[in-house]
């Protein structure tokens, strides 16, 4: 299990958290949605360890992961994909791939892993030799998610991994982040695209001006007519 207990963060003087507490259950896909400038990639920095908090704690299996480097989190089992991908644009999508096996020192095994990374992305395979930068959006998102899984993590950190993709590249995106998680890989969610989420997260959280408003399974968030409005546009009938 991931712990986040009463996390506060702050840029300066502006409280970006302000005591957020929730639970990701090993196995299992939770997604955090809410507005823009809610504070959702603010917990993202802060549990991969890039922006340190004021207070509370972030746990692994009991493990504390507050106040650590970002590489030592990374070691304790956790993996960032970053929003905008933030791929190396200057290096070719192996390099990319290696860079996120930095820590490891198993060369057979990190050999091994990218033929799996290229198995299960085949385009990548197909533009291995390629710069980054060249790639497309969906390819860029892809190869993110594998530099990531190079750290054979624990729990994957994925921020908004729909962010100005194509709807068919959306949908093939949500399709590799269910096939990971039946794979054995726990994965917290940040995304604006609810109706995609809902098909394949199993715990969804909420958050506003930093803090956590609503907690529930996916029947509750679609049962939830605030929630219906803001997020997936619907409402239900009255009467």
């Amino acid at each position: 299990m991931f712990e986040v207990s009463d996390i506060v963060a702050a840029y300066g003087k502006i409280e970006a958290l302000k005591g957020v507490s929730l639970k990701v259950e090993s196995g299992r896909i939770t997604c955090l949605l809410g507005p823009n400038g809610a504070g959702k990639t603010t917990l993202m920095m802060t549990i991969a360890g890039i922006l340190q908090p004021r207070r509370g704690s972030i746990r692994l299996e009991g493990a504390e992961l507050a106040g650590l480097s970002p590489a030592r989190i990374v070691s304790r089992g956790v993996a960032l994909v970053p929003e905008n991908r933030l791929v190396f644009p200057e290096m070719s999508v192996r390099e990319n791939l290696l860079a996120g096996a930095y820590q490891r020192r198993d060369r057979a095994g990190i050999d091994s892993d990218i033929e799996r990374m290229y198995a299960r992305f085949p385009r990548l395979k197909e533009r291995r030799d390629q710069m980054a930068g060249t790639l497309s959006g969906g390819e860029q998102q892809m190869l993110a998610v594998a530099r990531a899984l190079m750290s054979r993590p624990r729990l994957l950190l994925m921020d908004e991994p729909s962010l100005g993709l194509a709807p068919l590249i959306v949908a093939e995106i949500f399709d590799i982040i269910a096939e990971l998680n039946r794979d054995g890989t726990t994965i917290f969610l940040v995304e604006q695209n609810a109706h995609m989420a809902l098909k394949v997260a199993h715990q969804f959280f909420l958050m506003e001006q930093g803090r956590i408003t609503f907690s529930g399974t996916p029947g509750q968030l679609a049962e939830d007519e605030v929630i219906q409005r803001a997020y997936l546009g619907t409402r239900r009938a009255v009467g």
